[in-house]
């Protein structure tokens, strides 16, 4: 009895060291940072920019890869069902949490992945064309009360961020706003500022640009804060309290991979996303660099799966 109990106490005791003893040796070979779209985005960006200063800081050689199509599900599925060991990673935006909700996946979002980090948020700008005549978010919502269905707002496309955001806002204020889709971010902003619509919900690299020249008025920010660059316009989780959502750039890993493997990558990120260099890039892209390690992202990673859901659900909205 002893000695079986002694084997059993031995063998738990092995279990449990094995993460810890696989992360010390972590890594020992290449590891491959899967981007899930075409070279030359800003998603693509960001990745190398990651996969650079994970080099640097493990020693070893970070490749990465594009496998773009079907709206980033391809490359999404291949780190889904690779080897949970760290060597396999992937690159992500806040689409890889609202296609779930617009199409069938070969892969389950919230069960197959682990947040590893956050790299960068992503913030939108509600604008408005200088010839709507409204200088406020106040002052869009009387407007849109007074004239019910009789603004219109362009975006991307169906189940885009551009989308999302504007029917999250609809919902919050109570107002009714038509959407015009179009195929694409250039399309969408080039209607906007031709006129064809009055409002769009861009990012803050699209926007800026136009608002500095005019040919925007910047009504509200994604996030919980002003933005330096748009002092005085107030945030969207400050006027309508409790929406708690946003837009990101973050790295994943296959579920079950060790978690002192996953915080060795998440420490990494964060220091490289600290250093000025990498943050004055990211910044150079139209993002806020953050560096949120796992044991923070993961849990916004997944109640950012339901919270896009319910605007999904509640808005009727459907995909492209």
């Amino acid at each position: 009895m002893k000695h079986w109990l002694s084997a059993l106490c031995t063998g738990a005791a092995i279990a449990l060291a094995a993460p810890a003893a696989f992360a010390q040796e972590y890594p020992n070979r290449p590891i491959k940072l899967v981007v899930p779209f075409p070279p030359g985005g800003t998603l693509d960006a960001t990745g190398r920019l990651v996969a650079q200063k994970l080099q640097e800081s493990l020693g070893q050689p970070v490749i990465v890869e594009n496998r773009g199509g079907a709206a980033g599900t391809i490359g999404s599925d291949y780190v889904a069902k690779s080897e949970p060991d760290g060597y396999t990673l992937l690159i992500n935006s806040t689409p890889f949490v609202t296609t779930p909700h617009l199409q069938k996946l070969p892969y389950d979002v919230k069960k197959d992945f682990v947040g590893v980090a956050q790299v960068a948020q992503i913030e939108y700008v509600l604008a408005a064309s200088p010839k709507l005549g409204v200088n406020s978010m106040k002052e869009l919502v009387d407007l849109a009360r007074k004239e019910p269905g009789k603004l219109n707002y362009s975006s991307a496309g169906n189940g885009s961020g551009q989308h999302l955001f504007m029917e999250l806002v609809k919902s919050a204020a109570k107002i009714d706003v038509v959407h015009v889709p179009y195929k694409g971010n250039g399309p969408a902003l080039q209607a906007f500022l031709a006129g064809e619509v009055q409002l769009i919900f861009d990012t803050t690299a699209g926007i800026l640009p136009h608002i500095a020249a005019g040919r925007a008025k910047p009504l509200l920010v994604t996030g919980d804060k002003a933005l330096e660059a748009l002092p005085g316009v107030p945030a969207l989780d400050v006027t309508y309290p409790g929406l708690g959502i946003g837009a990101w750039h973050g790295v994943f890993a296959p579920a079950r991979t060790p978690k002192p493997v996953v915080d060795k990558l998440a420490e990494a990120i964060r220091a490289g996303v600290n250093t000025p260099d990498m943050g004055k890039r990211i910044r150079d892209l139209g993002f806020t660099p953050t560096g949120v390690t796992s044991d923070k992202f993961n849990p916004i990673f997944q109640r950012d799966v339901d919270a896009w859901g319910k605007v999904i659900r509640e808005n009727n909205v459907k995909g492209d």
